[in-house]
């Protein structure tokens, strides 16, 4: 009885040892690696060879004393809550649209797909090419009705926006995907009973849909949020964070601090990659609490 109870522990162990190593390996080595790194002097030198002084939080004293922190930290919100209000808002109406079930549906939900397979320096690259000032098709397509070019990837007031509006493009079919999903586990009986007592189709929505769509709606915000907390690739190959700064977000400027300048500066570099860490960390518990209260006692 005894073996059998010591093979069973070990048979278990033998399952839970590869994902502890793959935890450990993969999370939390480079957790521990960029705290480590947030609060010690590092040079190109000591990056390498290791040695640097332990300087506490001077790193986050001097990255929250920056000018650029407060740029980038309000566009990083702005860039987020646009991206996410947006992405959810159209994928969620695709989704609604594509559950009614009609012939070819399938097919087109599944080329809606194509922007979230790309891969994002193709993606980026696409926009740069069609928000390009002098020889890009969305210009081109606003002289024929009479608008005048739009500097869309070279003006403060544009750059922040375009790279916005490529970001919602490729978000839409993951909230497409996720949505159409939740809706097909929504019981038709519901909708059955909602039609004999004569509700309308906004009322259906708003009453049943929109309510039962609560739990996939709050992973699917949750992991967008996630996502676009750390969108890196296509801010930087349309507009590097410029010009001067007015599409520069956190996860940009973290990079542009530790590998964008002649003389890196890996300590506050790490300081912004954690502080992009602990806004995520603070939504998915934020997250898990708001579950904790809908679920039924």
């Amino acid at each position: 009885m005894r073996s059998q109870l010591v093979a069973r522990q070990l048979v278990g162990w033998a399952f839970l040892v590869p994902l502890v190593t793959y935890l450990v390996v993969c999370y939390a080595y480079p957790l521990f690696t960029t705290l480590d790194l947030s609060i010690r002097d590092h040079t190109a030198r000591t990056f390498v060879h290791g040695g640097a002084p332990l300087i506490g939080f001077a790193n986050y004293a001097a990255v929250f004393g920056d000018p650029a922190f407060r740029t980038a930290l309000v566009n990083t919100v702005l860039f987020t809550v646009v991206s996410l209000a947006f992405q959810y808002t159209i994928g969620l109406a695709m989704a609604v649209f594509f559950a009614r079930g009609f012939r070819l549906s399938a097919t087109l939900r599944a080329l809606f797909l194509v922007p979230w397979l790309l891969p994002l320096i193709v993606s980026a690259s696409t926009w740069a090419w069609l928000l390009n000032s002098e020889s890009g098709l969305v210009n081109a397509v606003l002289g024929t009705v009479g608008v005048a070019p739009v500097n869309w990837l070279t003006s403060p007031g544009w750059s922040l926006v375009s790279v916005t509006i490529a970001n919602i493009w490729i978000g839409i079919p993951f909230n497409l995907v996720v949505l159409y999903s939740g809706l097909q586990n929504i019981p038709r009986e519901v909708y059955e009973a909602s039609a004999l007592d004569g509700a309308s189709g906004w009322q259906t929505f708003r009453r049943i849909t929109f309510p039962m769509l609560r739990p996939v709606s709050a992973i699917t915000l949750l992991l967008g949020l996630v996502y676009t907390l750390k969108v890196f690739d296509i801010i930087w190959i349309m507009t590097k964070g410029g010009p001067s700064g007015s599409s520069t977000t956190l996860a940009t400027w973290s990079y542009e601090l530790g590998f964008g300048n002649l003389l890196p500066r890996f300590g506050p570099s790490a300081a912004v990659g954690n502080v992009l860490i602990l806004i995520a960390l603070v939504a998915g518990l934020l997250y898990l609490r708001l579950q904790r209260r809908q679920e039924p006692a």
